[in-house]
């Protein structure tokens, strides 16, 4: 029997049961890179995968984002064992991706360890001890049963909630040495594969950094983000009063009917936050300054129902605001540049005429008129339609747009009119105690559902797509968050939960013969983690219906 190897292009015999690690292992130095893991007929598997017929594989490098993915979760389990060698009975939470690494909490008895620096030193070495000794981490499947009886004795609460609320009759889990996890991405066949990490002291807890992007033999660059970090723990604090912090408990308040209390709670903080920001940018607008209001936020952030809703917040305080989009100001098709791909990157500042931009705003905080451009999508084309505008003398400009937050967008503006808010979905709920939600994972999903429902775009389209996106994101957001006066946090606890019906109808349409249909796959099997919600529970004024639709604002 054969495999087909996309890397090479050419059928690879094997012989039934074998891995794909012994393939890859077959094949030398021919693939060109250590694989991390592999496609195997558009599906992400790991190396351990036994081969009992012909597949077409494509193997991935680390550096690819499943190859990512397999990393640091391998080095969560790693991580797992050695604490459980230190500190038997510790609890490990890995919480979310901060700082350039994952944030982790380790507690005995629901309190924080006494000397934390030791605490680190010590697990640090163990991990280095078990990725040295190259142990085997071996994948099973068993009835879910018994995976939840293991999972109790291990003292793994969370995992045994979710799994008793899935219902499901068999459960895939990895075993490394005497212990089992689980994982959301397929883990590596033994430790040794691993290569750079840290563990170490970070806030109120631990910061676990991985790989960075380019080889397993470079240490990911810690970027220090205490103001993301504090974002995360307002909300995460929230969780932790209403008894919610992750997949299982949700899912069983799902199952008492308590939705819509949970809801109206959620969407209650979010009121709070945004009527706290209003009240700041009043203050500091009374003293003379925030008579720019820019906001930022990567992409499927919610930034456009957050502008919307501080608006109406800013009215009560008697402010008037006054919206201006920065898609209006992008430079004529023909001259937008262009990405690594040879595509037009509209991710850019480039892709904006940023000289006029600033023309405009000296000009309105004057009190001048002026005549804001439109941009036609349709030819690409700056036009003139007579939309003017003049700044009253309560006026605030909300300026909404990926790049409010760098310096070069409002170079000619003082700095002393600036308020600079970012935007971004920032999940704190998990799967369960050693698997996060990825903040990525869950803007992909809506933008997914937004394009398909009102862009008439599929999600293949938008999965083809969104690299292009993520990389126009590190280059031209995230590097300037930190530069924020305010955090707003737009995810929902339910979200995930409201999305996942639509989504799942959504992500069913990627054909199974392209090698997207992976990670529409992949996004179904993260989806099943949560109990479904009805969309009916949402009030129209939501953030999330910017997404889902039935918004009582016009897009």
């Amino acid at each position: 029997m054969n495999i087909y190897c996309v890397n090479l292009k050419e059928y690879i015999p094997f012989t039934g049961g074998e891995s794909l690690a012994s393939v890859a292992s077959r094949l030398g130095g021919r693939l060109g890179f250590v694989p991390a893991c592999a496609r195997v007929n558009n599906k992400y598997e790991g190396l351990s995968f036994p081969l009992y017929a012909p597949k077409q594989v494509e193997f991935l490098a680390v550096t690819t984002a499943q190859g990512q993915r397999s990393y640091i979760r391998t080095l969560c389990m790693v991580l797992y064992k050695a604490l459980s060698t230190v500190a038997p009975g510790a609890r490990l939470q890995v919480l979310s991706a901060v700082s350039g690494g994952y944030f982790c909490r380790v507690t005995c008895d629901g309190e924080n360890v006494s000397d934390p620096e030791v605490l680190a030193r010590a697990v640090k070495a163990e991990m280095k001890r078990i990725i040295d000794a190259d142990r085997p981490i071996e994948r099973k499947e068993k009835p879910t049963g018994e995976v939840t009886d293991m999972f109790r004795r291990q003292g793994l609460e969370a995992k045994v909630e979710l799994l008793e609320s899935l219902h499901q009759l068999y459960t895939i889990y990895y075993r490394l040495d005497d212990l089992g996890d689980t994982a959301l991405s397929p883990l590596f066949p033994s430790t040794g594969m691993l290569g750079a990490f840290d563990f170490k002291v970070y806030e109120d807890g631990y910061l676990l950094l991985g790989c960075g992007p380019d080889s397993v033999a470079t240490l990911a660059l810690e970027r220090p983000q205490p103001k993301l970090f504090r974002a995360f723990t307002e909300y995460r604090e929230f969780n932790r009063i209403i008894g919610i912090s992750n997949a299982g408990q949700l899912n069983r308040a799902v199952e008492r009917g308590d939705s819509a209390m949970l809801i109206n709670m959620a969407e209650a903080l979010h009121a709070k936050y945004i009527r706290e920001i209003a009240q700041r940018i009043t203050d500091r607008n009374a003293a003379g300054g925030a008579r720019v209001v820019l906001i930022a936020g990567p992409s499927s952030s919610g930034k456009t129902t957050f502008t919307k809703r501080l608006s109406i917040e800013l009215l009560t305080n008697l402010l008037r605001p006054v919206m201006i989009s920065l898609d209006d100001y992008f430079v004529n098709r023909d001259a937008t540049p262009l990405d690594e791909d040879g595509e037009r990157d509209y991710e850019s500042i480039k892709a904006l005429d940023v000289e006029l931009f600033n023309q405009h705003l000296l000009a309105l905080l004057r009190g001048e008129e002026v005549e804001i451009p439109v941009y036609n999508f349709e030819t690409g084309s700056r036009e003139y339609r007579g939309h003017r505008l003049t700044l009253p003398p309560n006026g605030v400009l909300l300026i909404e747009g990926i790049h409010g937050l760098n310096p070069e967008l409002t170079a000619a503006v003082d700095d002393a009119v600036k308020y600079r808010v970012y935007v971004s979905a920032l999940s704190t709920i998990s799967v369960d105690d050693h698997n996060w939600v990825s903040t990525t994972d869950n803007r992909l999903l809506r933008r997914i559902i937004r394009d398909y429902k009102y862009r008439g775009t599929s999600a293949l389209s938008t999965i083809r797509r969104w690299p292009s996106v993520r990389r126009g994101e590190d280059k031209w957001i995230f590097p300037y968050q930190e530069n924020a006066d305010a955090m707003f946090n737009s995810s929902f606890i339910f979200e995930l939960s409201v999305m996942r019906e639509e989504a799942e109808m959504v992500l069913a349409g990627v054909p199974r013969d392209v090698p997207e249909y992976a990670q529409a796959h992949r996004l179904r099997r993260f989806l099943a983690y949560f109990a479904p919600v009805s969309t009916r529970l949402i009030p129209p004024t939501s953030l999330i219906r910017e997404f889902v639709g039935g918004s009582s604002f016009k897009y």
